[in-house]
């Protein structure tokens, strides 16, 4: 099993920036991706974007390339979000999630097997 912890939410300005943080923990030698997923109310999960975690490789949601930027540091199991730019739209209950397909990178949340509590960003006009 692998366990996430997500920190960093808040509440900010449209055009300001925030940083969520994800801790892993578990059979972290297991995952193969790490991501995240964003709810809004009334709406669907949303893929936001995912990074590889021996690579590096990152991939984004088209709504949020350029201004959303996947980290990970393997040496103590965390990955970040940074957030700039942020909008309005951009509110919602982002998740931290962990596939341990390897060779896949999913933009769906049934291809990802862990998941954390998520952490609330609003984004006031």
């Amino acid at each position: 099993q692998v366990q996430l912890v997500e920190s960093g939410g808040g509440l900010v300005q449209a055009g300001g920036s925030l940083r969520l943080s994800c801790a892993a923990s578990g059979r972290t030698f297991s995952i193969y991706a790490m991501g995240w997923f964003r709810q809004a109310p009334g709406k669907e999960r949303e893929f936001v974007g995912a990074i590889i975690w021996s690579g590096g490789s990152t991939y984004y949601a088209d709504s949020v390339k350029g201004r959303f930027t996947i980290s990970r540091d393997n040496a103590n199991n965390m990955v970040y979000l940074q957030m700039n730019s942020l909008k309005p739209e951009d509110t919602a209950v982002y998740y931290c999630v962990a596939d341990s397909s390897w060779g896949v990178v999913g933009r769906n949340p049934y291809e990802y097997d862990y998941w954390g509590q998520g952490t609330q960003v609003t984004v006031s006009p």
